[in-house]
């Protein structure tokens, strides 16, 4: 079984906590930031990268200036629970644009998907013709978002989360 756990030193939560801020810093900005020298600064970068816990970098986009105004929260049943219909929806929901992340779960439903759409004709559009025909649907129930209280900003790693 792979380790999958990797032991952070301070230095490595620092820098974890800033390019979770901004991924555009430079190697030189971080290394001044932390109190260290651009070397071994960009050897801890590495490391966590070659770990895992620095999984990519990306841009992180303005959902409504990007055109998209509606995102939704759809809890899904699938008819049976093998693993089989399991890993036929989780396939088809993983080519979905629309999808930006789906997860399964424990409790009243099977999945969860977080959905994002430009208007709500569109949201419409795309679980009546697209998610309701999804290999294994049995049901499904969907929660708008009415107001973004605290969007995903990056993960907590700091002392008190280890």
């Amino acid at each position: 079984m792979e380790n999958l756990t990797f032991s952070l030193q301070k230095k490595d939560i620092q820098l974890l906590m800033l390019l979770q801020q901004d991924a555009r810093f430079t190697n030189q900005q971080l290394a001044e930031k932390c109190g260290m020298s651009a070397t071994p600064c960009w050897r801890r970068i590495r490391q966590l990268e070659e770990a895992g816990v620095i999984a990519g970098y990306r841009a992180v986009l303005d959902r409504k200036k990007a055109g998209l105004g509606i995102m939704a929260f759809v809890r899904v049943n699938i008819d049976s629970h093998n693993e089989q219909q399991a890993l036929t929806f989780e396939q088809a929901v993983s080519e979905l644009p629309q999808v930006i992340a789906c997860y399964a779960i424990g409790g009243g439903a099977d999945f969860l998907l977080q959905v994002v759409a430009r208007e709500l004709d569109d949201y419409s559009d795309f679980a009546m013709k697209v998610i309701r025909r999804l290999p294994g649907i049995k049901a499904m129930e969907t929660s708008f978002v009415l107001k973004e209280i605290k969007p995903l900003s990056g993960l907590p790693v700091g002392d008190g989360y280890r």
